[in-house]
Formats: structure tokens, C-alpha cells, sequence
């Protein structure tokens, strides 16, 4: 009963951190479908890109922090002020009256969604046996999948039904209910330590990316390029980022760890990964305003034109990790999916109001198809390129300039079709225009398209096409800048580990530094795989040397862990009628691992493991062990101390659960 009433509470645990997780990676993509409707009802086309941009710095700047203040503080009570922050930001973007508070407001909304996300996973750490923990983190990498694939339908859908205040509305239920589960069934241990968080490293790289962001959106758009406000920009922010390597340089817990820039692959990585965010979200922000204006397609028809992208994405990201798990090779995925995304982008801006929707659901198909390819592969890459000590920070490394990446894509691809937008608008609509029907009021309220007479509407729609296209066109050349970097990413014969990343961590914000919970969760993924195969059983039991069943090796932890036991009370422990234990525990005395002691209180002798029980357990374990270290090769667990305690921790915990009991069946 106890076993079941601690289950039944992590599994409540467990939908908590997944729809935190849920809400803060849905914000990543449901506000794509809305945003036509937000600029035609607050105004500001100008400005629609850094509603997308404002989320995406917020949370990738935040993100850092919360691991550590997790560590200091406690990960129930970060995660619980995580949601907290993002509800608040949710609730305050939704009553918005204006392009910039709803740009604060995603801000907001951004820092809560980046401790959603760090701090879920660590806390999984807390509450999940090692063993268990590959199995459940690939739910929440199913929920990264589906939230991007779910994210622009739904947004359209909210927008048609009800309005586009509730894309942010929709978080507040699904977040109270996360919010109630974890006060309710969180507990996690106890245990803290001290960091010394770089605060001042965080605060100048946030700033830096910030004003270039900001220079590449106002360059040669609202100021000119040799304008004394951009100049500042460049300068301001060259300065901070100058200052952030020297902060981090002497930190003691750099938030960007200056030695990871010593590899090879790490630089060619990120920089492919920054190109990749640059695409994906630049695509996933525009294509839906192509989709609305252009084609005329509603908020709810244009979420369900944008599946196909999403789906080839979701697909080739799965399907290349497989493969690469089988083949233990990378380094063809990237070439091939730059050269798939480059190729559809172009294809991409060579749409307009009549292309056919089969033509247009291929191209995102083949989009989609090209960026999940290259997805992949990055994290892999870098952790299987870098040291035991920079494992966690690499990995987090590498996800964060796939952020930044999204950021500048969003905002740059933004600058481009705004400048193109006027200048179209300004060359095609002819003089003595209706009063509110100038180039300057159409590029800020999209939705005074519909009060347009037809033929001023046709001009109008033809330059909205036109500046769509050719951000898709400007995005060609970027493609093929990653294709050529691709060909640079050297290709190390994989680790056994590093074919055990997840789908999450392709969809994910960065995540923690720490290398430790990424060792644990490779090798309880990699183990997982292992035994969901029949013929491992056998070969253990021959390793160790005794052809005994590994049910009843399980029996035997049993009786070890707690003391001479009766064989009734070993069944109810293990939740089973004592019939389906009795053949288990005979084997065990027929083969000297146990024997019966009826010097117990009661009328049923017990059960006590003998010496040579207790030696084929050591065994067990130590082959589980030895297994283990061949996986982890390459990190010197000798030099680790963390490392082989981590180990034997798991080879214990995987050989108390090698046999299941299983029941004899119907008694008659």
C-alpha cells in the first residue's frame, strides 16, 4: 500500500513539472498563429517581431540562475516562484493596451519560463530513481515535441473562438493546477549548497545580446545605419561584451565558461545551432503572417497549414536520432538538413496570394524536414566532444546559442520585412488615398487591409508578399553559411552516452550545468534500452555464475535489505501473493543464497540470506557496475570521485530491480 500511495504522489508530482514545462515551451510557438490579430488591435507591426524576442532573451538570460538558485535555495520553492512570475507576466500580457507593455510583459513571461524549465529537470533528479529516470524524461521530451507541434493550432484557435488575449489566458488554469500539485505532493530533499552565482556576468551578457538584438532590428530601419543611436548601440554593446569576458575569465562559476571556446567542435557547433534558431523561429514568426494577409487564410487555418512544418521537423529530429544512435555517425545529418533548409527557403520566397496549398504545405514540410535534421546532432556533438568537468555547461552551452540564435532570427528577419514592407508600400500605392489608408497607418494596423477597396487591398496584399518573400530570401545565404560550417564539424567517434540524448533536449531552453545529472541520465536512458531486450537476463545470471532466474536475485535484495523476513511479508512487499514468491525463494534455498531460520517470533520461518547470497549480490552488482564503466569511457571515473559514486549508485539500484516477480496467474 505504501508503494502504491508513493507512486500514485510522484505521479502527480511528475504532471506538475510537465505542465510547467508544457506552458513555458507552448509560449515558445502558440503566439506565432496571434500575432497579425495583436498588431491589428494594439497597432505596431513594426514592433510585432520583439513579442516573440522579448520571451526568448528573457528566458534564455534567466535561465543560468535558476539552476543554481535551485541548489541554494531549494528547487521546490524556485520552481514554485518560476510559475509565479510566468503567470503573473501571462495574466499582464493578456489585459495589455499597447505593443510595448505587451513586449514588457513577455519579458516577464520570459523569466519565469526559463526557471520552468531548469529547475523541472533538476527536480526530477530529486525525485526519481536514477534507474527510472531516462523513461520519464522522455515524457517530457514528448512534451516539447507536442507543444510545438500543438502551439500554433491552438493559438490559432483561441484567436478565432475566443481572442488573442487568451493565448496568454490559457496559462493561468494549466499553471494553477502545477502550482497546487507541487505544494500538495513536492518533497524533495533537503539537501543545499552554496554557489557563487555570477549574477554580473548574467546581467552583462543579457545586456549585450539585448543592444545587438536592438541594433540589427533599428539599423537602416528607424535609424540609419551611421545614425548616432545605432553607433551607441554597436559600441555600448561591443563594450559589455568585452567586459563580460573579462568578468568571466576570473568568476568563479562563470555563466558561460570561456574554456569550452578551446574546441573545435564546440565553436562549430554553436555556431550552426545559432544559425538553426535563427531559421527556425524567424520562419515559425513570418510564415503565419504570410499565411493570414497573403493568402487569407484565419488564425485557425493558418495553425493547421503550418503542421506540416512542424510535424517534418518533429519527425527528422527523432528519426536522425536514431539513426545516428545506430550508425555512432553525425556528421552527415547537419550537412544534408542545411542543405534541405537553404534549399526550401528559397522555395519558401518564391510563394505568393495563388500559390497552391499542397505546394505550400511541401515547402514547410521540407523546411521542417531540413531543421530537424540539423537539430539533433548539435548537443550530441558537443557532449560527446568536451571533458566529464564541462559536460553540463556544454550542453547548456549549446542550447543557449540556439536561443540567441531564435532571438536575432526573430528580430533581424523582423528589421527586414518591416524596411521592405514601407518601401514596397510607398512605390506601389498610388496618390490621394482614402484618409487612414496611408503607407504609415497600413504598415501599423494590418487589419485595416479588410476596409480597403479591392483594388487598393490587391496593391497592398502584393507588397506584404513581396517584403515576406524576401525575408525568406535573406534567410537562403544564412542557410548556406551553416551549410559551409557544417563541413568544419569534426566527427569523434561517438560515446556510448552521447547517443542517449533525449528528444527534449532539441526542443528545450538550456538547462543546467552541472555535468553529473547529465551522466545519470545517459547511462539510466542507455540501461533502459539495454533491458527492454529478453537476452540480457541470461547473460547476466552467467556472468555472475549461477543460473538462477534474476527474479530471484530480486527476492535476495529483499531479504537483505530488510533483515530475515517472512516469506508472507516478502510478498506484500513486493505486491505479490505469496504463491508467485514461493518457486522463487525455494530456488533461492535449493542454491545455498538463503536459508530458513525458525527462530522467529511467529509460526512461518524466515528467510536470511547466507553468505553465499550475500557474495553473488556483490557480483551482481560489480558486472552491473563494470558494464557502466565501459559507457562512461573516456571520463575517468579514477579522477572522479562524483563520477564513481554515481556508478555504484546506479549498479546497485539496477541490480534490486533486474527480476519482476511476475504473477503466476489465475489461481483456480
Amino acid at each position: 500500500m505504501r508503494q502504491a500511495s508513493e507512486r500514485r504522489s510522484l505521479m502527480v508530482v511528475l504532471g506538475a513539472l510537465m505542465l510547467g514545462m508544457l506552458i513555458s515551451s507552448l509560449d515558445q510557438t502558440i503566439v506565432a498563429t496571434a500575432l497579425p490579430t495583436i498588431a491589428g488591435d494594439l497597432g505596431g507591426l513594426s514592433h510585432l517581431s520583439w513579442v516573440v524576442t522579448a520571451y526568448l532573451i528573457a528566458t534564455t538570460a534567466s535561465t543560468p540562475i535558476y539552476g543554481k538558485l535551485g541548489d541554494q535555495y531549494g528547487r521546490k520553492i524556485v520552481y514554485q516562484a518560476s510559475i509565479v512570475i510566468f503567470l503573473l507576466g501571462s495574466a499582464l500580457a493578456g489585459l495589455s493596451h499597447s505593443m510595448d507593455q505587451l513586449i514588457a510583459f513577455r519579458g516577464l513571461q520570459g523569466i519565469g519560463g526559463g526557471g520552468l524549465m531548469v529547475t523541472a529537470q533538476a527536480i526530477i533528479g530529486d525525485v526519481v530513481p536514477p534507474l527510472e529516470r531516462g523513461r520519464y524524461q522522455g515524457y517530457f521530451g514528448a512534451v516539447f515535441g507536442v507543444s510545438s507541434v500543438v502551439g500554433p493550432l491552438l493559438g490559432g484557435f483561441l484567436v478565432d473562438t475566443l481572442s488573442w488575449r487568451w493565448v496568454f489566458y490559457i496559462n493561468l488554469p494549466i499553471g494553477a493546477a502545477a502550482l497546487a500539485a507541487t505544494a500538495a505532493a513536492l518533497h524533495v530533499p533537503a539537501d543545499r549548497s552554496r554557489h557563487q552565482i555570477d549574477y554580473l556576468g548574467t546581467v552583462l551578457l543579457a545586456t549585450a545580446v539585448t543592444g545587438i538584438v536592438l541594433l540589427t532590428t533599428w539599423g537602416g530601419t528607424q535609424y540609419p545605419w551611421t545614425s548616432a543611436p545605432i553607433l551607441a548601440l554597436g559600441a555600448g554593446s561591443l563594450a559589455l561584451l568585452g567586459l563580460f569576458v573579462r568578468v568571466e575569465a576570473r568568476a568563479a562559476e562563470p555563466v558561460l565558461p570561456l574554456r569550452l571556446f578551446r574546441g573545435a567542435v564546440f565553436n562549430v557547433a554553436s555556431a550552426i545551432g545559432f544559425i538553426v534558431g535563427f531559421a527556425m523561429f524567424g520562419a515559425i514568426t513570418f510564415l503565419p503572417l504570410f499565411l493570414q494577409v497573403v493568402n487569407g487564410a484565419s488564425p485557425t487555418a493558418s495553425g493547421l497549414q503550418l503542421l506540416p512544418m512542424m510535424a517534418g521537423l518533429l519527425f527528422a529530429s527523432v528519426g536522425s536520432g536514431q539513426l545516428m544512435s545506430r550508425w555512432g555517425r553525425y556528421k552527415p545529418f547537419p550537412i544534408a538538413g542545411t542543405a534541405v533548409t537553404a534549399i526550401f527557403l528559397y522555395l519558401l520566397s518564391t510563394m505568393g496570394p495563388h500559390t497552391a496549398l499542397a505546394t505550400r504545405s511541401w515547402y514547410m514540410a521540407g523546411l521542417g524536414l531540413g531543421l530537424g535534421l540539423v537539430m539533433q546532432v548539435l548537443v550530441v556533438a558537443v557532449q560527446n566532444s568536451v571533458d566529464y568537468e564541462d559536460l553540463g555547461a556544454g550542453t547548456a552551452a549549446a542550447s543557449f546559442f540556439r536561443s540567441v540564435g531564435s532571438a536575432f532570427g526573430v528580430a533581424v528577419f523582423g528589421a527586414v520585412f518591416y524596411g521592405q514592407l514601407a518601401a514596397r508600400l510607398a512605390a506601389n500605392l498610388p496618390a490621394g488615398l482614402p484618409p487612414g489608408t496611408t503607407a504609415a497607418a497600413l504598415q501599423s494596423n494590418p487589419a485595416a487591409l479588410r476596409a480597403l477597396p479591392a483594388g487598393l487591398r490587391a496593391v497592398f496584399i502584393a507588397s506584404f508578399g513581396q517584403a515576406l518573400d524576401h525575408v525568406f530570401l535573406t534567410a537562403v545565404p544564412v542557410a548556406v553559411a551553416a551549410f559551409a560550417l557544417t563541413w568544419l564539424l569534426r566527427e569523434i567517434p561517438l560515446r556510448a552516452t552521447s547517443r542517449a540524448a533525449g528528444l527534449g533536449e532539441h526542443f528545450a531552453m538550456p538547462k543546467l550545468s552541472d555535468p553529473l545529472p547529465e551522466i545519470e541520465r545517459a547511462l539510466a536512458t542507455l540501461v533502459r534500452r539495454a533491458d527492454d531486450s529478453l537476452p540480457w537476463r541470461a547473460r547476466l545470471a552467467e556472468q555472475v555464475g549461477l543460473a538462477i532466474d534474476p527474479a530471484a536475485y530480486r527476492l535476495l535484495d529483499e531479504i537483505r535489505t530488510r533483515g530475515p523476513v517472512t516469506l508472507g511479508d516478502l510478498a506484500a512487499r513486493l505486491e505479490r501473493a505469496p504463491d508467485d514468491v514461493a518457486p522463487f525463494a525455494s530456488s533461492l534455498e535449493a542454491a545455498g543464497l538463503v536459508a530458513r531460520d525458525g527462530g522467529g517470533a511467529g509460526p512461518e520461518p524466515l528467510l536470511v540470506p547466507t553468505g553465499k547470497g550475500l557474495s553473488a549480490l556483490d557480483t551482481w552488482v560489480s558486472v552491473r557496475r563494470e558494464g557502466l564503466l565501459r559507457l562512461v569511457q573516456g571520463w575517468s571515473p579514477e579522477r572522479h570521485a562524483e563520477v564513481g559514486e554515481v556508478l555504484e549508485r546506479l549498479a546497485r539500484e539496477m541490480a534490486a530491480h533486474d527480476g519482476e516477480v511476475a504473477p503466476a496467474g489465475p489461481r483456480r
